[in-house]
């Protein structure tokens, strides 16, 4: 035999050889198919407990931090960190950061667990707080732009929708108002709830009953503008069923302030990070101060919560004294020489990672309460009265967030009060201005929800900052825009949406916010 033959033969018989091994494989394979291709860390189905803690923190950690600027309440030199207060056109994209981390978070998060829960009649508490934070969620989202995937949001699982349409923010409003009437109305003290799964409430349906309410009121009264009727029946709604009055009652997510991020404060993470963590007003990496509309508000009306969210850095110390207390202009392009004598966040009370991020305070539904009452459609209070008590409440609530290191005293609240009275002679608009320029520090720092008002109302009267470069022609925006990723993978809804809203712009505005 030649060599040639030997080689054929061989080569051959290999080749035998490995087929043979493959049909073996596959046939040893294909009996423990199954078990080798399941992952052993997953599970079949959803633990709605753990998802809806989960959805909690994640509906509670988007919030735009770049509005505390728009409201003037912060700012920075640098024209990046600054795009907020300064409207920057090169930075214009990072408003579309809500719109991008909402969906695949605690949109999804909550729709999964609506999904996880609904059909059980022992889960009618899951359900019912579930769809009240999935409103809550969704408010928040088109409040900030108008019309967005609602009916068809986080399907594309369930249903394979990977491009849903933008439903029109007016049927949005008619549809999470009615969720927060039918939830409401569902939950029963007698049955299960998510019990420590639950950040907010603990499970609680009464308090969770009341937050539900007190959405109702924040999202009716919204309305004014362009429904005021429908806005009037919403609103007396929410006040008969119960809205949030007492501190005990504010909605709220606690933190840990320690180990993961997820268990920290978020809005004092970012601050930290972004500005703040070094605590000696000059390493700030971002340029980060309070802006001097702020400061000087605080100042000029003895504000005893200045003392309590503001610092300026003395030879490294830091100095609380009101009379020190100087804000940053948001006009500036660089590094100011004296940057170290202008105030920032106090690092115990506003960048307190353990502290609580309240959702809705006892002193929103108070100011939301005097306008009703001005507008004639609350009689349970005076407008005076409960326009005091919002600023009673809002100044009680830096205890809440801080304990002692934000304490204000008793005779404090009332010295303020006493000069600053409600003009109950005034006029209509001149009587809005009062309630919604104290809404403005008795709410902070939840700047988003300020921001909303502001739209509606038109105070606090905010002069805008008409900085070089800006993207608004020197006009405070209404709205945030749609990420580019939506103009490139969900181009139909996309178009439909803004040739019904109109521009994908910051000028345009939304339903709720017609002139």
């Amino acid at each position: 035999m030649t060599n040639l033959m030997k080689n054929f033969i061989k080569k051959h018989l290999l080749k035998t050889a490995l087929l043979i091994s493959g049909v073996a494989s596959m046939q040893s394979c294909s009996k423990n198919f199954a078990e080798i291709n399941t992952n052993p860390d997953a599970v079949a189905t959803s633990t709605p407990q753990f998802i809806f803690t989960k959805a909690q923190y994640d509906g509670t950690s988007n919030m735009l931090n770049l509005l505390l600027g728009t409201m003037q309440y912060t700012t920075s030199y640098n024209d990046v960190a600054g795009f907020g207060s300064k409207y920057i056109q090169s930075q214009s994209t990072s408003s579309s950061s809500a719109f991008s981390n909402a969906y695949p978070n605690e949109i999804n998060e909550i729709t999964e667990v609506i999904k996880a829960v609904t059909g059980d009649a022992t889960k009618v508490n899951l359900l019912a707080e579930a769809r009240i934070w999935r409103v809550y969620c969704f408010s928040r989202l088109t409040d900030l732009y108008g019309d967005i995937p609602y009916s068809q949001a986080a399907q594309g699982y369930n249903s394979s929708i990977y491009s849903p349409v933008y439903d029109a923010q007016k049927d949005i409003y008619a549809n999470m108002l009615a969720e927060l009437d039918a939830a409401a109305q569902s939950l029963d003290a007698s049955k299960a709830t998510f019990g420590s799964s639950d950040l907010i409430y603990s499970g609680n349906t009464t308090q969770w009953k009341k937050f539900a309410y007190s959405l109702m009121l924040r999202l009716g009264m919204r309305m004014t503008k362009v429904d005021v009727a429908a806005a009037q029946t919403w609103v007396t709604k929410a006040i008969t069923g119960g809205v949030i009055m007492a501190d005990a009652d504010i909605a709220k997510v606690a933190y840990v302030g320690s180990g993961q991020d997820i268990n920290k404060n978020p809005l004092a993470l970012s601050l930290l990070n972004s500005d703040y963590i070094k605590a000696d007003g000059n390493s700030n990496t971002e340029g980060g101060k309070y802006q001097d509309v702020f400061i000087n508000y605080l100042k000029q009306n003895n504000d005893p919560r200045l003392p309590v969210i503001s610092v300026v850095y003395t030879t490294g110390t830091a100095d609380t004294t009101s009379v020190n207390q100087k804000g940053m202009s948001a006009m500036l392009s660089a590094k100011p020489s004296n940057f170290v004598t202008f105030s920032e966040p106090r690092q115990n009370t506003l960048l307190l990672l353990s502290s609580p991020r309240l959702v809705f305070t006892a002193a929103e539904s108070y100011f939301l309460l005097a306008e009703a009452a001005l507008r004639g459609w609350y009689s349970g209070a005076t407008v005076s009265a409960s326009y005091q008590n919002g600023i009673s409440a809002s100044m009680r609530q830096w205890a809440v967030i801080a304990g002692s290191a934000g304490s204000i005293t008793t005779n404090q609240i009332d010295t303020y009060i006493k000069y600053h009275q409600l003009t109950t002679s005034g006029t209509f608009d001149q009587q809005m201005a009062q309630i919604y320029t104290q809404f403005w520090v008795g709410v902070f720092p939840d700047a988003q929800e300020v921001f909303a008002s502001y739209r509606r109302t038109g105070y606090p009267a905010l002069t805008p900052n008409n900085y070089v470069g800006n993207a608004t022609g020197g006009l405070i925006f209404r709205r945030m825009l749609y990420p580019l990723s939506e103009q490139n993978l969900n181009t139909v809804s996309y178009k439909a949406a803004i040739a019904r809203q109109g521009a994908d712009s910051f000028l345009t505005r939304i339903w709720w916010d017609k002139q």
